[in-house]
């Protein structure tokens, strides 16, 4: 058996949390059955670690039966992965509205910045910068939405604190039940879509910048104004 299914991954700690994002992606079947995962390379970068941990930690999960690896083609999500890594029965829906949802964001991400600020590293700044860059490129309402979603959990994951990374995968879920979209697609002009884009590149540049008060203040008004398009109108 491949020695580096064996290898000690707790070890490097952004190995580890490699590991449980790809497991927990798996398991909620956001990365199902045949999706290609990213290169190590950029793997690499967004988790801060080499890519010999990249292998090792993708090792381990081949020697599970959750990925399949085509020299070549890439690494895939293995037939039965889902199952295999705990998550077959789907997770139950919850009876939060999207009003209650805006409510507790304008008190809980404003919170974010000033850990951002502190913990935050380069792979965490690339991949905010990512999620903002492929936000403007969408090309549907639906894969704006998408990230859009992935930038605010970039948020979270950058606080290196898995109480923020647990609350947004909440509300990711909440954002997946229908109501959320809905409104969401009434709201969105394009006069709206440009103002978010403007938006999350400013908290982005604060929160490079390490300036967390200037970021909190940026974050805290852009949930106001979507708290006020989705109901206000």
């Amino acid at each position: 058996m491949d020695d580096a299914a064996h290898s000690p991954i707790s070890r490097a700690p952004g190995a580890k949390e490699l590991l449980q994002h790809l497991l927990g992606e798996i398991s909620s079947g956001r990365l199902h059955v045949g999706v290609k995962l990213p290169p190590e390379r950029a793997l690499s970068q967004r988790f801060a670690i080499s890519r010999g941990s990249v292998r090792r930690v993708l090792a381990d999960l081949r020697a599970r039966g959750l990925i399949v690896q085509s020299v070549g083609s890439g690494t895939f999500v293995a037939e039965g992965a889902q199952e295999l890594a705990g998550g077959a029965a789907p997770a139950p829906a919850i009876n939060t509205s999207p009003a209650e949802l805006m409510e507790a964001r304008l008190l809980i991400e404003p919170l974010m910045p000033a850990l951002i600020a502190r913990n935050a590293n380069a792979a965490d700044f690339a991949r905010m910068q990512k999620c903002v860059d492929e936000s403007e490129a969408a090309a549907s309402i639906e894969a704006f939405e998408h990230w859009d979603g992935e930038l605010h959990k970039s948020f979270a994951e950058a606080t290196h604190n898995a109480f923020f990374l647990q609350i947004l995968e909440l509300t990711n879920r909440i954002r997946e039940q229908g109501e959320w979209g809905r409104l969401k697609r009434r709201s969105l002009t394009p006069e709206r879509r440009a103002q978010y884009e403007r938006q999350h590149r400013a908290i982005v540049e604060a929160l490079k910048d390490r300036d967390a008060a200037q970021a909190r203040e940026l974050l805290l008004a852009h949930l106001q104004q979507i708290r006020h398009n989705l109901f206000d109108n």
